[in-house]
């Protein structure tokens, strides 16, 4: 049995977004739990969608003894500021050097955090824990499919394990594959390691692995791991609107040799090189996406489904951009609902109005992004919640939402989810706590890239990733990069920055 520090720090920074990450958002519980410290982890995430109680359950499984520390998450924003991450890296520190005796560290990270002071967030509190922990220590770390993995993270930690899903239904399964591993190294010593780099970024859209090709290569990623071959394999896609020179897709081998983990490493990053072609779907403008919606609608029996994909909040939107509604409302779009809309100033409002009263304001737009302009009109209040209610699908699975007071507005056809906490449009439940049956809806934009397929593309009869206004442009070549290194091509076969 060994002594095991258990914790997690996470944040996905999106470099162009307007809103920064304070202490107070790693503080604040929302789509995933609060800042978490010591025993309370082991009740706090028991059945949650996350890597940590993945591990927890293996590990303890297999006899070791947890030693839990802290785990925190703040909504993706811009950088983390500098205070929010020295308060939190000092706290992780000291609570590693008051154990007298550790066998191994275990961290649940993102892999795409930057801060104000540092573009590498997971590589710089890797490199100070393992100033105090000593080079012998394993160190297992379990990674986000959207991480851009560094030349730090891979030397400070024993091993990384990198998410296989997206969306990510498969955090759970992550945790207890880092617990396999760590188990591994404790019993039979390091693995050599080996990272290779892709040339070009794929817009988020694009890495889903329920369709082709990132479905076929995370198969064959999984493949990887067996006798004779490798200890563990990983794929991260990266984060695109990460402005940092060690952005986009790369692959880490871990084997028993460095021969082996070099060829594997090689094998896998020539196959992500040759689908890069395939890396490409069609993108709708606002007005043609509404428009054909509403011709679509009249014959599906199931909702048109508008993926808000520029203003998604799990990409660093602020998920206040209303370009989208404007165009469902001015066009006279029916039955439709647009989820969801962060806006605390208008649920206050609605809350203060009441059910079936009526306000006239301008919502959305208020974080002060440029070119985003409230839509000003009267409302509806349809209906009122409080914004804590368990989640029902699979990728939130087992949390239970905390997003302040919520709202239901109604103008014209088209009713508006209002939160006052910002969290992407994922799960069917954000919906039904304010009386939205999805099921029932003829068209539903949801502000989202890709979670929102786990439970919304089996009840949707299409899809369309719509370019409405928002922090998170679909195409690359449209975020003034300044620090990404020389020769990477900013979306797949384009031009190289």
């Amino acid at each position: 049995m060994a002594r095991i520090a258990i914790g997690g720090f996470q944040h996905e920074t999106n470099t162009f977004a307007p809103v920064k990450a304070s202490f107070a958002d790693f503080e604040q519980a929302d789509g995933w739990p609060g800042l978490t410290r010591g025993d309370a982890l082991f009740e706090t995430f028991r059945g949650i969608n996350l890597p940590l109680p993945g591990f927890i359950d293996q590990a303890k499984a297999m006899g070791h003894d947890l030693i839990p520390l802290l785990w925190c998450s703040a909504s993706p924003s811009a950088h983390v500021e500098r205070p929010a991450f020295e308060r939190i890296a000092a706290d992780l520190l000291h609570m590693i050097g008051q154990q007298a005796k550790l066998d191994a560290l275990y961290l649940d990270l993102h892999g795409a955090m930057v801060t104000e002071h540092h573009q590498d967030g997971e590589g710089e509190l890797l490199e100070r824990i393992r100033a105090i922990v000593g080079p012998a220590l394993p160190i297992v770390v379990s990674l986000d499919l959207h991480a851009n993995l560094t030349e730090r993270m891979l030397r400070h930690a024993s091993a990384l394990v990198v998410c296989r899903t997206y969306p990510h239904v498969d955090l759970v399964e992550t945790g207890a594959r880092a617990a396999d591993l760590l188990d591994r190294l404790l019993r039979h010593g390091p693995l050599a390691k080996a990272m290779r780099r892709a040339d070009f970024l794929v817009p988020l859209p694009w890495q889903c692995t329920l369709i082709n090709p990132a479905a076929a290569l995370y198969r064959v990623v999984g493949e990887t791991e067996a006798p004779g071959r490798v200890a563990s394999a990983s794929f991260a896609f990266g984060f695109p609107p990460a402005d940092i020179a060690e952005c986009g897709p790369a692959v880490i081998a871990y084997a028993e040799n460095a021969a082996l983990a070099e060829m594997e490493a090689d094998r896998l990053i020539g196959m992500v090189n040759a689908a890069e072609k395939d890396f490409a779907g069609k993108i709708w403008q606002k007005d043609e996406a509404v428009r054909y919606a509403m011709a679509k609608s009249h014959t599906a029996g199931r909702p048109i489904i508008l993926a808000d994909t520029q203003d998604n909040p799990g990409a660093g939107g602020n998920s206040d951009s209303v370009d989208l509604l404007e165009a469902m409302v001015s066009l006279k779009a029916e039955g439709a609902v647009f989820a969801n809309l962060y806006d605390p100033e208008t649920a206050r409002i609605a809350h203060e109005t009441g059910v079936h009263g009526s306000f006239e304001r301008g919502i959305g737009a208020w974080c002060g992004s440029p070119g985003l302009e409230k839509y000003r009109g009267r409302f509806k209040v349809l209906a009122l919640g409080d914004g804590s209610f368990k989640a029902t699908g699979p990728f939130y699975r087992g949390n239970h939402m905390q997003l302040g007071p919520m709202a239901l507005l109604g103008i014209g056809g088209t009713k508006i989810v209002v939160t006052s906490r910002k969290q992407q449009a994922a799960d069917q439940a954000m919906l039904r706590h304010v009386g939205v049956e999805p099921t029932e809806a003829k068209i539903l934009a949801l502000k989202s890239s890709v979670h929102f397929r786990a439970d919304f593309q089996p009840i949707a009869e299409e899809i369309l990733i719509v370019a409405a206004a928002g922090d998170n442009p679909v195409d690359n070549r449209a975020l003034p990069y300044k620090h990404l290194r020389k020769g990477l091509r900013l979306m797949p076969l384009g031009e190289a920055f």
